[in-house]
This record gives structure tokens, C-alpha cells and sequence, in this order.
């Protein structure tokens, strides 16, 4: 029996029930979009650096080839200019990066070493931004020079809705040490936008960009809205030019400062070549 005054857990359930306040869906914007850069845009500093410093805590390579990576991703930072040359050498070590790996293996350490590295990296005010598209029915992809495979472990964990990166080539689940097309870089990503766009049946002009770098400027040239993040000087500068919008999310001394991990575009990609020294030897030893 029950005492007096008792409720019966039933009838609280159902005045719970009477009293909800139903939330209409967001309607889908299916032309609508936001493409957003990674590293130093989404993430502190780089994911390929960050994806070397986890193979090198499972002790795939030594502290002395990561120190070495870092060093030469400054040294692409200060010198803020990729001729070919510099892309000639960053497509050969991407394909070393590669070479020979199990696409399951590098899918499975990158979801492992974003856990552990990556996710404290995440810049909460970018991360907010692609939430209010996510919020508004749009849709919301990584552009990146990153490996595709990366990429979406980094998308996936966010809860956004894909990636486009570079692309390796693969056979019977193993790189072959060729990349499929070229890095996904400058002028690589508005091309590869405009394809996506074209497949998913988007309006450019209603989407939004977000980069801190000038070599993004053909892709946030491409959309309607650009959107500066963090930006180095020359994307500064072009932003004011264009009364672009211009957030920082950095504290303290801000670019000049910035840790040695902190590289974006084909420093980071060419740096990729002390995880591929990591693998290689991993794969060596397995077999």
C-alpha cells in the first residue's frame, strides 16, 4: 500500500509526457554548405604532425625523426611561399607516406591517435561554427590536404558530414604509393569543391568558406560567403581588402608564436614522410 500523498511513478510519467514540448526538425538546405580547412582552421597545428606524434609514442619511430618533422614544417611556415618545387617534394613524400600501408591499419591508427592527440586540438570556436551550420539543415565537409582517410576519422568524430582529401591510391586494401589525381591543395581544392557541389546539387554562392591561409584563396574566392580563421597575414590583409569576416580563436602572441607543430598546407603533408619511415618499419617487422 501506499502512504499517503505518494505518486505513482506511472502518472509522473505521464504528466511528463502531457507537458513535452515537441521540437519541430530542421528542415534540410540542401543547397546550402560549409567547407572548412583543418589544421590550424579546425585544429591546433597540423593533423599529419599530430597523426606522427602518436606513431611515435607507440614507438614506430624515434623522438629524433619527430623533432626533424616539426623543424621542416616551420621552416615551410616562416617561408610562406610553396613553389613547385616545394609541391614536386611534397607529392613525393605523401606517396612514401603511404606506400605499402593497410588502409585498415591507417584508419584504425588515426581513430586511436584523434582520441588520444587530436580532440583536446580542436578549436571550440570553429567547432561551433560548423555546428550552426549543422544546426540551420546545412551540410558540412573538411577540405584538406590531409589524406582522405584522416580526414574523415577527424569529420566523423566532429559529427560532420564528410571530408574531402587527398586521395592514395589503393590495391586489395593496401597503398600503392600513387595518389590518385594530386594533393589536395590551393587551387586542387576549389576544383574539388566545384565537383562536389556539382554532385550534390549545391549553390556556391550560398555556401560558406573558412581557412586561416592564403594558398585556400581560389577556394574561399569560390563561395559566397569566405570566412578568415586564425589567418596568416596575407589572408589578414586580403579579408580587410574584401570586408571578408575575420575570427581569432589564438590567444597570446598569436601567429609569430605559434609552436613548431603549427604548419598548414604542404608543409604538413610533406612532413608526412617520418609517419611513413613509422609504417614502413611497422610493416616490415609484421611480415
Amino acid at each position: 500500500m501506499r502512504r499517503r500523498h505518494e505518486v505513482a511513478p506511472e502518472a509522473a510519467g505521464e504528466a511528463a509526457a502531457e507537458a513535452a514540448v515537441t521540437v519541430a526538425p530542421v528542415e534540410p538546405d540542401l543547397q546550402a554548405a560549409a567547407f572548412f580547412d583543418v589544421d590550424n582552421t579546425m585544429m591546433r597545428g597540423a593533423s599529419i604532425y599530430h597523426f606522427a606524434r602518436g606513431l611515435a609514442t607507440r614507438g614506430m619511430f624515434t623522438t629524433s625523426d619527430l623533432f626533424k618533422f616539426a623543424v621542416g614544417q616551420a621552416v615551410f611556415r616562416l617561408r610562406g611561399n610553396e613553389n613547385p618545387e616545394h609541391i614536386a617534394v611534397a607529392r613525393e613524400t605523401a606517396l612514401a607516406f603511404v606506400a605499402g600501408a593497410k588502409v585498415d591499419d591507417v584508419v584504425r591508427l588515426g581513430e586511436e591517435i584523434y582520441d588520444e592527440v587530436m580532440a583536446d586540438r580542436i578549436w571550440g570556436g570553429t567547432r561551433a561554427l560548423a555546428q550552426a551550420h549543422l544546426d540551420a539543415g546545412q551540410r558540412v565537409w573538411l577540405v584538406t590536404a590531409t589524406p582522405v582517410e584522416l580526414a574523415r576519422v577527424i569529420a566523423q568524430r566532429l559529427g560532420l558530414t564528410g571530408a574531402l582529401g587527398t586521395v592514395a591510391e589503393t590495391s586489395n586494401g593496401i597503398y600503392t604509393g600513387r595518389l590518385v589525381g594530386d594533393l589536395l591543395h590551393g587551387p586542387a581544392k576549389a576544383e574539388a569543391v566545384r565537383a562536389l557541389a556539382r554532385r550534390e546539387g549545391l549553390d556556391l554562392t550560398r555556401c560558406t568558406a573558412y581557412s586561416d591561409s592564403a594558398n585556400d584563396l581560389p577556394l574561399l574566392s569560390l563561395v559566397g560567403q569566405a570566412v578568415a580563421i586564425n589567418p596568416d597575414s596575407e589572408l589578414r590583409e586580403h579579408a580587410r581588402r574584401h570586408d571578408w569576416p575575420i575570427k581569432d580563436f589564438r590567444t597570446g602572441r598569436k601567429a609569430t608564436l605559434t609552436a613548431l607543430p603549427i604548419a598548414a598546407g604542404l608543409g604538413a603533408v610533406a612532413g608526412g614522410v617520418a609517419a611513413a619511415v613509422a609504417l614502413r618499419r611497422h610493416y616490415r617487422t609484421q611480415r
